[in-house]
């Protein structure tokens, strides 16, 4: 398998910025929307009190996680608010009575086998932190009946520009990342380990590699500083060689994938019993005068949040996550979610207009998944499914690397997308 990668630039102007964590907020609104999956259903009314850790959303759904309060106080409104997705989503919001009380339920849980631990995962409201939100309890449930992995790979590649929440993690609290790491090993039988970090992060690999040299089963692996090394089938066969086939999960290949800040976090849970109530973010862009890494409340606003980097102008473009597969934020007091591990603030953002494609192939040679974008984009273009499914393009995972290196700015990673969703549309109303 020929892996195309790009270069970026790093800009990771606050990697050694010290976390600093944020006074609490003087209200908090908290979306029932924190993973993927089915969202969760209020389980608060107006005029409750309620406290750190409690939960206030929940589903029973597989493809779930809990929420819980990330303050305490006085559930003020159960309302809509519109998703960084589009949709409007039920929300709670909490106003702060500034005594940030723990709840009664928080305690470390009893974990003495497999199925303990995957429900204290679960209680936890754990998700994937690097970005994706994949409920981590889910990706962890597999059955051993049917398919045992071979390899745990923690992924610390953070190979977005800007963003260093991760690296962050791994030099605050490398010891914790450790041992989630050993935990996983442990009640899901999984005999070795690889942790992947990008060369750009000498001082992260150093630090885990002399955690790690007493474990046997552990390998801290340096990886190329290229993008998109840290999606998820590239950083497969970056670790191990693997390929994962179309159409399956990584655990087909005997491999599961977990982020370094969700596998601290599992320490963490275990330990304290403190649920998923905060993050590390990083804030940066080309109006931040301090660039910075901040632990935040879940559902504090990002104007309150960016007001601590210090801003220069007012922003044109709020992006949260990465610049190459985060999405727009449209209004500065959008709450914060699990999901988020950066944000980013910028002014005077170029604005392109596509020209046509003078077939170069750069796109093709940027692929990390050895598609042909400018041939999936006129697939598109004609609504052709057939050669959409022929050309593969359920294979791509959104990096918009193609879109990076297009000379002609054309909008080939958004029109992947749109492709994907044309044929689940069509998919679906087959199956009617």
């Amino acid at each position: 398998m020929l892996l195309h990668q790009v270069k970026l630039p790093h800009f990771k102007h606050s990697a050694e910025s010290e976390t600093v964590k944020l006074p609490m907020p003087d209200k908090v609104v908290i979306s029932m929307a924190q993973h993927l999956g089915a969202p969760c259903t209020p389980t608060v009314k107006v005029g409750d009190k309620v406290k750190i850790g409690d939960v206030i959303g929940s589903s029973e759904a597989a493809m779930s996680a809990p929420v819980h309060s990330s303050i305490s106080g006085t559930v003020t409104a159960i309302t809509d608010v519109l998703h960084i997705s589009g949709r409007y989503m039920q929300s709670v919001v909490i106003e702060n009575d500034g005594l940030e009380q723990i709840s009664d339920s928080v305690c470390p849980p009893t974990v003495e086998n497999r199925e303990q631990f995957l429900q204290a995962v679960r209680n936890s409201g754990s998700i994937g932190l690097g970005g994706a939100g994949f409920p981590t309890s889910l990706k962890l449930g597999f059955d051993p009946k049917e398919k045992q992995p071979d390899f745990l790979i923690i992924n610390g590649a953070e190979c977005e520009p800007y963003i260093t929440s991760d690296y962050r993690c791994f030099m605050e609290e490398g010891e914790d990342v450790l041992e989630g790491v050993l935990l996983m090993l442990k009640y899901l039988g999984i005999p070795k380990c690889v942790i992947g970090i990008e060369k750009n992060k000498p001082k992260a690999i150093e630090k885990m590699t002399r955690l790690c040299e007493k474990h046997d089963n552990i390998t801290v692996k340096p990886l190329k500083s290229s993008y998109p090394q840290g999606a998820e089938k590239t950083l497969i066969f970056s670790t191990t060689g693997r390929v994962v086939k179309e159409g399956t999960l990584p655990i087909a290949s005997g491999c599961i994938v977990v982020n370094s800040s969700t596998a601290a976090f599992i320490a963490q849970y275990i330990r304290t019993g403190m649920p998923l109530v905060k993050r590390r973010i990083t804030v940066d862009g080309n109006i931040v005068k301090k660039p910075s890494n901040f632990i935040v409340p879940v559902g504090m606003s990002i104007g309150e949040i960016v007001y601590y980097a210090e801003l220069s102008d007012k922003p044109d473009r709020i992006i949260l996550g990465g610049p190459m597969m985060g999405a727009c934020a449209f209004d500065p007091d959008y709450p914060l979610s699990k999901t988020n591990n950066a944000v980013l603030m910028f002014a005077d953002s170029p604005v392109y207009e596509p020209s046509d494609c003078i077939r170069c192939g750069k796109c093709v040679k940027a692929c990390s998944m050895n598609l042909l974008p400018t041939e999936l984009e006129h697939a598109f273009d004609m609504r052709d499914a057939r050669q959409l499914e022929k050309l593969k393009v359920n294979l791509c995972v959104n990096c918009g690397a193609c879109s990076f290196v297009c000379p002609a700015k054309r909008n080939l990673a958004e029109k992947n997308q749109l492709a994907k969703a044309f044929l689940r549309e069509r998919s679906t109303r087959k199956g009617k």
